[in-house]
């Protein structure tokens, strides 16, 4: 006699919305963080935002630590 099995299996999918969110928020980190050299301030300050980095000067040691050159 043969017995045959059942295997169920439960796929709990993640969202697209949550995938789409995370990935906005991970490319919007990334230019914090690799490339802002003053922009994201700029829209507050104008150009003096571009002289005083201050989102450069945070998150210098970390630019390094992750490999992106700054200076």
């Amino acid at each position: 006699m043969s017995e045959s099995r059942q295997i169920n299996v439960s796929k709990t999918g993640i969202s697209k919305l949550a995938i789409v969110a995370l990935a906005i928020i991970f490319a919007a980190g990334l230019f914090v963080v690799g490339f802002d050299q003053g922009h994201i301030f700029s829209l507050v300050y104008g150009d003096q935002a571009f002289t005083d980095l201050y989102i450069h000067e945070l998150t210098h040691d970390m630019r390094h630590a992750a490999g992106f050159p700054c200076h």
